[in-house]
Order: structure tokens, then C-alpha cells, then sequence
């Protein structure tokens, strides 16, 4: 049973007031990062301070402050002003021991930069005690709505209208959400994260990692013709530290890592690019007459070889597979049937995988990779998608609605043998297997997801298992590696470093400024 919102019984009489007087600001504008400035809020005794560090995309703030609570605030903020509806993420972590157990780090979003403000704010305490807190009116009295997870390092604050989320996790779990409606902050807003030591005398640090700042879509985008901007990440599988390596208002999706890991490949508007992972710029992939791609493209084992699903024009605009050099040229068609969406090449190079729609059916087939007779390999009613070879040849793994959800299932290269993987509230997709056969990546949706659909812009995990628990596991556990906004185009390829050490997909975020 979630608890109840606790509200601060106090004598409002017998607090003092700070005045607007007492805001402490930078007398020039610093920029931090995504941030426009730094401030202090409230009359702290010691002056607090934030660094961006580039290479890495880390935070570290420092600051003091007695405490944000009752009816004024003293902390640090590094932030930036913001309209309409957001998203704010991070994986924050306090450091050394600290003094107050009460020390105070997280989210918080603000009418103004006054000490009294309305707000609110996704906390984490020292002692970690977790809480959404809010201030309804000017110097109003503070409320706060407790999680029940303790000591998250994952915090989420989201904005929709009047109505804030927090969501908060210790990495490698789901979510556990609180939300408070109706606290009416203006639509112009101070956003940003904070530090307070809870204690005027001391001044205390953070680390922020993975920081996002994301536009969500409209809620009337159509989906496949109203597109957002995105992110192109890669993340360091054993740290889980992710860096935006490319931003684009265009809609990216899809990318696949070379396998001299000097570049990424993805593709948007139709079209195929080559990311310079070291210059950190896209070239477009000539690909002929195939200038209608979608996202699924893979390449070889070998890395010469690109497969790609081009909606032809000859074929009603369906989704047709064709193999094409790595580099480029002009494309060879491979199947004759569409719709037929790529998902995968056998280690050996002779055969290719993909999702076929026959008769109103997504099932799951191979073909040579010279093209010639299609072999259907599952018959189950549902979806039958994502198919992927593991590196070995032994199995090809695959995402079906079979059971209900969408689960992780595989089965040997002759269709025989077919078991599930996953059995969870999620909805899986998309299963990739790391290079040296290690671990296996997927995409999950929530339980709300229809689980025959992937779509756009929603909340979204990425999960890791072991390779080794899904054998004759039904029941293989998972943990979150990455939170995002995304879906449709985050991982839906092979995505694994050569070395498999890091992985690379697509977050989502408004870029137009609307």
C-alpha cells in the first residue's frame, strides 16, 4: 500500500521568512553543461559550486544549506528555465559519509528563485529516505509524498501538465513511481538539480551521471509521420555510464556497431549513415535505388556485408531485403515476398533471418543470403519478430506474444526446439546477443504496451541477462541498464561494440523549441 502524503505540522507564526534579498547568484551567467546557470538559493553560509566534465558527462555539485523544507529552501541549483512538459533523469550518488543523515540531493523544478518558492522536487536524503515534496503556494508549507524505495540512485521527475511523477530506482531495478496532481508552478519554470547539506555550517558534494532533459512527443503525434529529435548514445555495459555522442532534430534509429569499432550505422529519412565515432560525424551510405529504408539493417559477421529492408516501389511499398557492400553500392534483391523485415545474418554468412507478413501472419523465416526459397521457421499464432542468430550458430533468438506478452523465446536455426526466455510484466523485444556470447540486450516496454506493438516515444528499458541463464531458463531474470524515453528505432538491430563492452541505440527528445 503506497503512504499516504504526509504534510509538516508546524505554527507557521513561528518560522522566519527569507526575503527575495537573500538569493545568492553567479554576477555573470555560468553555464554548466545543458544548464544555463548556477545559483544559491536562499542565504547560505557557504557559497556552493557545479563543474561539467565533458569527457565523461558527469555533474559534481557541491553545496550547503540548513535545509529545504517548512515554508524556505537553502541549497545549491544548477539550472535552467523550461515551458510545457519534460522529463528529467539522472543517476545520482552522494559522496563520502556526509555529516546530517538528512543531506538532500535530486530534482527539483521551481516558480522562481526565491527561498519560499513553489515546487516541486524528487529527493533523496543521505540516510535514504526518498520523497516527492512540493510546495503548493509562496511560502506555503511543505508536503511530501514517501517511496518506499530507500537509498535510489536512479531519480526521474516528470512534468505533464500540473501533474509531477517521480520515479525513482536502485540501478538494475524497474521503476517505482509517486505523483502528486494539481500543484500549479506556472508554465515557465527553474529546472534543475541540487545539493543540500542540511546543515548551514558544511558543505556537501554529488555526482550526476546520465543526465537527460527530455520533450516528450505531443500527445497528438501521429505515429510514422510526426517525428521528434534524438539522441545517439553509447553506454559501458559494466559501469552503465552512457554518453550522447551525436544529436540530431531528426529522427534516428536503428544503429548497428562496425566490427572494427570505428563507426556506428544508422539510418533516418530513408537513408543509411556512417557515424565517425572519432570525428563524430555522419556520412551517408550510398545505397542506389534503396533510398527507402527502414530500420532494420545488419551487418555481416564478418562486417563486410550490409543486409537492408528497402520499401520498394515495385512491391506496393513494401518492406523487401537486399544485401549490399558494407561501404555502399547497389543493392541485390534477396527475397522475393513482402512485407519482410531483416533482423539478422547466420555467423557463417550463408543465411539470412527475418520477420515475414503472409496472410496476415508475422512469423519468423530464412532465407540464403543468395535469395532463392523462403523456409518458415515458427507457425504459433501472434507475433513472431526480432530474430537473431547467437554468435555460435546454435540458436536463433526471437521476441513472440505466444505465452500473452511479448516474451524472449529461441529455437535452433531449423525452427525445432522453440522455448521461452523471459517471463515477466514486460513486454520484450529486439534480443541481442553481446559478441562473445556472454550476455543478451533487449528492449522492454511496459505492460500497458499492446504487446504485438513496439511504438515510439514511450518510456522504455533496456535489460541485460547472462547468456548463460536463458539456457532451459523460463524464467530468466533481468536487469535494467538503461532507462530512456524511446521505443521504435532504440535497439531494434544488433547493437553490440566488437569488444562487447559498450552498446549504442536512440533516445528520443523534442528538438523543435516549440
Amino acid at each position: 500500500m503506497k503512504p499516504k502524503t504526509l504534510h509538516c505540522l508546524v505554527v507557521l507564526a513561528a518560522i522566519t521568512i527569507c526575503g527575495a534579498s537573500q538569493i545568492h547568484s553567479s554576477p555573470t551567467q555560468q553555464r554548466v553543461g545543458s544548464f544555463e546557470n548556477q545559483t544559491d538559493v536562499g542565504q547560505v553560509k557557504k557559497p556552493g559550486s557545479a563543474t561539467f566534465d565533458s569527457e565523461d558527462q558527469t555533474y559534481t555539485i557541491q553545496g550547503s544549506g540548513a535545509n529545504m523544507w517548512l515554508n524556505r529552501d537553502e541549497f545549491h541549483f544548477v539550472w535552467k528555465r523550461m515551458k510545457g512538459n519534460f522529463i528529467l533523469t539522472t543517476r545520482a550518488e552522494l559522496i563520502g559519509k556526509g555529516v546530517d543523515p538528512h543531506r538532500k540531493i535530486g530534482w527539483d523544478v521551481r516558480s522562481n528563485l526565491e527561498p519560499d518558492s513553489p515546487h516541486g522536487a524528487a529527493v533523496v536524503h543521505g540516510d535514504g529516505l526518498t520523497s516527492l515534496q512540493f510546495r503548493r503556494t509562496r511560502a506555503g508549507v511543505t508536503e511530501e509524498v514517501r517511496s518506499s524505495i530507500k537509498a535510489p540512485d536512479v531519480v526521474q521527475l516528470e512534468r505533464k501538465g500540473s501533474t509531477y511523477t517521480m520515479s525513482v530506482a536502485r540501478f538494475g531495478e524497474p521503476f517505482v513511481t509517486e505523483r502528486v496532481s494539481e500543484l500549479a508552478l506556472g508554465d515557465e519554470v527553474y529546472v534543475g538539480l541540487f545539493v543540500c547539506s542540511h546543515n548551514p555550517e558544511v558543505i556537501e558534494k554529488a555526482v550526476f551521471r546520465n543526465v537527460r532533459i527530455t520533450i516528450p512527443a505531443k500527445d497528438d503525434f501521429a505515429p510514422y509521420r510526426d517525428y521528434i529529435g534524438s539522441n545517439l548514445e553509447v553506454m559501458d555495459i559494466a559501469s552503465g555510464n552512457r554518453k550522447v555522442v551525436h544529436t540530431s532534430p531528426d529522427s534516428l534509429q536503428a544503429p548497428n556497431w562496425t566490427t572494427d569499432g570505428k563507426a556506428l550505422i544508422y539510418n533516418s529519412k530513408g537513408q543509411l549513415y556512417r557515424f565517425d565515432l572519432l570525428t563524430k560525424s555522419p556520412a551517408v551510405i550510398d545505397t542506389d535505388f534503396a533510398t527507402n529504408n527502414n530500420n532494420d539493417h545488419v551487418l555481416s559477421f564478418d562486417g563486410k556485408t550490409m543486409a537492408i529492408s528497402h520499401h520498394s516501389k515495385d512491391d506496393e511499398n513494401r518492406s523487401i531485403i537486399y544485401t549490399v557492400s558494407a561501404q555502399g553500392g547497389k543493392p541485390k534483391r534477396v527475397t522475393d515476398k513482402g512485407p519482410s523485415y531483416l533482423h539478422g545474418w547466420s555467423p557463417d554468412g550463408k543465411f539470412l533471418v527475418f520477420t515475414g507478413q503472409r496472410d496476415g501472419e508475422l512469423d519468423i523465416y530464412k532465407i540464403s543470403a543468395n535469395g532463392g526459397d523462403e523456409i518458415r521457421l515458427t507457425t504459433a499464432a501472434g507475433v513472431d519478430d526480432g530474430p537473431e542468430y547467437t554468435p555460435d550458430g546454435k540458436y536463433i533468438y526471437f521476441n513472440s506474444t505466444r505465452s500473452g506478452k511479448m516474451q524472449i523465446w529461441r529455437m535452433r536455426p531449423d525452427g525445432s526446439d522453440q522455448e521461452q526466455v523471459t517471463d515477466d510484466e514486460h513486454n520484450n523485444w529486439f534480443p541481442h546477443i553481446s559478441p562473445n556470447g556472454k550476455w543478451i540486450a533487449f528492449l522492454s516496454f511496459s505492460k500497458d504496451v499492446d504487446p504485438g506493438d513496439h511504438p515510439f516515444y514511450r518510456h522504455v528499458y533496456i535489460r541485460l541477462m547472462p547468456y548463460e541463464t536463458s539456457i532451459g531458463a523460463s524464467k530468466a531474470k533481468a536487469k535494467v541498464i538503461a532507462y530512456l524515453y524511446g521505443g521504435q528505432g532504440s535497439i531494434n538491430v544488433p547493437s553490440w561494440s566488437p569488444d562487447s563492452k559498450e552498446i549504442a541505440f536512440v533516445s528520443n527528445t523534442d528538438m523543435t523549441g516549440h
